[in-house]
């Protein structure tokens, strides 16, 4: 004779067999670069291994050089992986397009470069691993004159400064 229990305790292993199938059952690329320098011939904490897996910039609209949610998202990661190595120092690039006075595009790259360092100081990284300088429109990434190419050179691009692991 079964005991009254029987099935309420086939129910419940069988529950946790299925959430335990459920949580390894995983897709195989998840997570993939959620490690530093998942490629094994990227070297651990130098510019290729923040570009390869955290992204080394972030965008900005026209005349702005407010952060967006996708650029807070980025310097987040970029924070977390600071953090990971704190003997590095870093640069932060502010950079505009072509439309403007060379003076105008100067002082957005400097707001751009410095609201990137403001926020990473806010997520914690400690202001004095992070210098500033703005290019302005002096090193554009992309050389048409459209928006989209526009669009590409209003940002602020996070370099390795020192300290890199060689």
């Amino acid at each position: 004779m079964k005991s009254p229990n029987a099935g309420l305790r086939f129910a419940a292993v069988a529950a946790a067999f299925l959430m335990l199938a459920a949580c390894s059952s995983t897709d195989s690329t998840e997570g993939a670069n959620t490690s530093p320098s998942s490629s094994s011939t990227i070297a651990p904490g130098t510019q290729e291994d923040l570009v390869a897996n955290v992204g080394d910039r972030v965008f900005f609209d026209t005349d702005k050089s407010s952060l967006s949610d996708e650029a807070r998202a980025t310097l987040q990661r970029q924070a977390a992986w600071m953090e990971l190595y704190p003997n590095l120092t870093f640069t932060l690039e502010g950079h505009a397009d072509e439309r403007g006075t060379r003076e105008y595009n100067l002082a957005l790259g400097g707001r751009r470069a410095n609201a990137a360092k403001d926020y990473l100081v806010s997520l914690g990284v400690d202001a004095g691993r992070l210098n500033t300088v703005s290019y302005g429109k002096e090193r554009p990434v992309c050389l048409e004159s459209n928006e989209n190419c526009w669009a590409q050179n209003r940002r602020a691009v996070t370099v390795v400064a020192s300290g890199a692991a060689s």
